[in-house]
């Protein structure tokens, strides 16, 4: 692993996007093949039914809440390990009015695995979003793209043609629900925080930012590295159980004042050119622009980057890790050294 060693953060030594190894299952191999190949038939029935036909009914939010419950049931992940800043163990009950994310609430979410999003849409049933490291806009996705970006190379810019908006317009959309982030751009290991996207700093002051951090035991449900769909499944469905370790921390809210005007017109730009993208297929030239455009870091001045690292650091206290400086393009450098690897 010493030729990796350029994908260890130089301050701590961690290693954010190396896979996590399984236990080996040893004399219990044969256990775990009957349960992978009992459970198989069940979790790809209604998971498919669900996202191919019943997601698409109006069926309302509690029976569709209760199918993904079913979904994270299959598999065994029904212990949930839940904790809330400043509420006692077993007083949840009492003091949890502004605690927990309420509609009109984003959440600022930890990104490992593609069970993050299932979990957060059976308790909230969120507008997900992508965040990107260069610009301030989101793009909006479905539950299921929220999941398949989980299993998918780590993307610096958006794609052609994508619609990109901003948390606020979203919020003003959507007034009834809560808006998911991931901060972060891309899934880790669990054994680190990758340093944030500018998207959240376009949450209105008033609104309420709670970050949330999900780990998981086992932990080798976690996708770092893109691709490893069969993997993923197998570990899912082979464990008896699965634990999901739940933390909430205490409201932040995004006091900063407007950054540079140059900065948000970038951003505009931004926009503006991959809509002009998705309008005319022949502007296939100005792919060139959009990089070098997307190439400059987004401009943060001290008071955002406050709000940032507060953000931050709650979901590095909150799992028990330590923030890195390992971005979403180390990432994608290490998945093509790690691809070499395997050929």
């Amino acid at each position: 692993m010493e030729k990796y060693s350029q994908f260890r953060d130089r301050g701590s030594g961690i290693a954010p996007f190396f896979p996590i190894v399984s236990t080996p299952a040893g004399i219990y191999l044969p256990v775990h093949i009957f349960l992978f190949l009992f459970k198989l038939p069940f979790f790809v029935t209604v998971t498919t039914t669900y996202f191919l036909f019943l997601q698409w009914f109006p069926l309302g939010s509690l029976p569709k809440k209760a199918i993904l419950w079913m979904i994270l049931g299959i598999p065994g992940i029904w212990w949930i390990d839940l904790q809330i800043d400043g509420v006692k163990k077993g007083s949840l009950a009492k003091k949890h009015e502004g605690r927990v994310p309420q509609p009109s609430n984003v959440i600022a979410s930890s990104f490992t695995s593609p069970i993050d999003s299932l979990y957060l849409a059976a308790i909230f049933d969120p507008i997900f979003t992508v965040s990107y490291p260069h610009t301030r806009q989101v793009q909006e996705i479905s539950l299921f793209g929220a999941i398949l970006r989980a299993l998918l190379k780590p993307q610096e810019n958006p794609s052609k043609g994508a619609k990109l908006t901003d948390l606020k317009t979203l919020l003003a959309e959507h007034p009834q629900r809560v808006i998911v982030v991931f901060p972060e751009c891309t899934t880790t290991n669990g054994k680190g925080i990758l340093p944030f996207s500018p998207s959240l700093l376009t949450t209105p002051p008033g609104t309420k930012i709670f970050p949330v951090n999900l780990r998981y035991s086992p932990p080798d449900v976690t996708t770092p590295v893109p691709g490893l769909y069969l993997s993923f499944i197998w570990n899912l469905l082979s464990k008896p159980t699965h634990c999901i370790r739940v933390r909430i921390a205490e409201v932040v809210y995004n006091t900063s004042k407007p950054t540079d005007p140059v900065s948000e017109k970038k951003d505009r730009y931004l926009t503006n050119f991959l809509d002009s993208l998705g309008e005319d297929s022949a502007m296939t030239s100005s792919t060139d622009t959009l990089t070098s455009l997307s190439d400059q870091p987004a401009e943060v001045n001290a008071e955002e980057k406050r709000i940032l690292d507060k953000v931050g650091e709650a979901l590095a206290r909150l799992g028990r890790v330590k923030r890195v400086g390992l971005t979403v393009k180390d990432k994608a450098a290490f998945i093509d050294a790690w691809s070499k690897r395997k050929r």
